[in-house]
């Protein structure tokens, strides 16, 4: 089982590594890593290329990560669904292919809430999108996102490693959001659809 497991962390980590926004962005002629706040993920395409762009990455982020989770759970169960979505996370933000250099994980997190624990994440997502539309900082909205489903798992999951698994996903989004919570606290975090400070 040990080996199924790492074959779901392995296959989970070079879908992540496919990186939706590099692609679009080439395409479309424009590098996402030299432009707006040199972030590949969705946020950032949304940005630079606008809704389309935007739109698209975050699908590609999304279907790399569902299909990552599927595959997990077909290899190992539950369990390695858990370790597929994960590893997806891990490869989108630090993605082998293109230099380690990767996006926040949010479109991709989402992914793996919906496929594994569609309940849990759909409130959650749910509230992503409220505080989103209150405020209009995305970054506010991800995080809002990661921390009621950590809050779901631990209330209605055993610790581990469910929960643990859920705060793995919080501390690896704050982590990644690390710049834009110092703007937040500055006042100069960029809110939805604005150009990158």
């Amino acid at each position: 089982m040990i080996f199924k497991y790492l074959l779901c962390a392995v296959i989970g980590y070079l879908l992540g590594s496919i990186s939706s926004g590099i692609l679009v962005s080439r395409k479309a002629g424009h590098n996402l890593r030299q432009e707006g706040s040199h972030n590949t993920g969705a946020s950032n395409a949304l940005r630079v290329m606008g809704l389309k762009g935007g739109a698209l990455t975050f699908l590609g982020d999304f279907a790399k990560s569902a299909l990552s989770v599927a595959l997990g759970l077909l290899i190992a169960g539950q369990y390695g669904g858990m370790i597929a979505g994960l590893a997806a996370i891990l490869g989108h933000n630090w993605p082998v292919f293109f230099g380690f250099q990767g996006g926040k994980g949010i479109a991709c997190s989402s992914a793996v809430l919906l496929v594994l624990f569609p309940w849990h994440g759909l409130f959650a997502g749910a509230c992503c999108i409220l505080v989103i539309c209150l405020c209009s900082y995305i970054s506010v909205g991800s995080l809002t996102m990661l921390t009621v489903f950590f809050l779901l798992m631990a209330i209605t999951q055993p610790f581990w490693p469910y929960a643990v698994w859920a705060l793995v996903m919080l501390a690896l989004g704050v982590y990644r959001h690390r710049s834009n919570l110092e703007r937040l606290r500055n006042g100069t975090e960029n809110k939805i659809g604005q150009k990158a400070k």
